[in-house]
């Protein structure tokens, strides 16, 4: 069987932020939720893993997420969605992914719910499966044109990934969509809280696959990333 003919992996998107570089936006109204070009921005991401033809997404929510699940329900777009709902205290993007895994399955991507991500899904999916290493993330070159650039890619691999520490040969950025296997959670320390930190040792490892990501990302992390992802999908239709 060809990587093609499998399904696409359970997609584990990280939707439990507060937001709060969005103020009151988000005071009665969880930052996925937000209308982006007149529809709640998740709407957005679901439209793009339909049709690379996925079938399960696990939200990981937190902060209002309720409103999120009442909304959202068990299927959109012919996507079986569940939910994993934060515990009394912050956990962490990778805290969020530890609670889903169950739900997850051997082998998942990974995505923030707060960005919109113009790549191939199923290649990126594929690719990685060809790797057969553990972990994967996408790249974009960057070299500091949007956020401060955080990663060295070279042969395949993202050989140095490092959001605190950067260097002057980090000339790509990490676009937001990762895959992991269950077997990388248990690398690092229980304690580690941040898919990032996990991401930086599989790096150091030599366990992280790249793969090049060529459109620009956008986002609504701030009031100004909003607009810009607004203005950019009313113009798509």
């Amino acid at each position: 069987m060809s990587g093609s003919d499998l399904e696409l992996a359970p997609v584990c998107i990280l939707a439990g932020g507060l937001g709060t570089r969005l103020g009151g936006d988000v005071q009665n109204v969880p930052k996925p939720l937000l209308p982006v070009a007149g529809e709640p921005f998740l709407m957005h991401q679901l439209r793009l893993l339909a049709a690379a033809g996925a079938h399960r997404v696990v939200l990981c929510v937190g902060y209002l997420g309720e409103q999120i699940e009442n909304t959202l329900g068990s299927e959109q777009l012919g996507i079986r969605i569940d939910y994993s709902h934060d515990g009394p205290e912050l956990e962490g993007t990778l805290g969020a992914i530890r609670r889903a895994a169950p739900l997850l399955g051997e082998r998942f991507l990974t995505l923030y719910g707060d960005t919109y991500l113009r790549i191939d899904y199923r290649a990126f999916d594929d690719s990685w499966r060809s790797s057969a290493l553990p972990a994967a993330m996408a790249v974009l070159r960057n070299q500091g044109r949007w956020e401060a650039s955080n990663a060295v890619f070279a042969g395949g691999l993202v050989t140095k990934y490092d959001k605190r520490g950067r260097s002057p040969d980090m000339e790509w950025i990490d676009y937001g969509l990762g895959g992991l296997t269950t077997e990388t959670l248990d690398l690092v320390s229980p304690k580690c809280r941040e898919l990032a930190d996990l991401q930086h040792v599989l790096a150091d490892s030599g366990m992280l696959y790249g793969f090049e990501a060529v459109n620009r990302f956008y986002e609504i992390g701030t009031r100004t990333a909003m607009r810009e992802t607004d203005e950019f999908l009313r113009g798509e239709r």
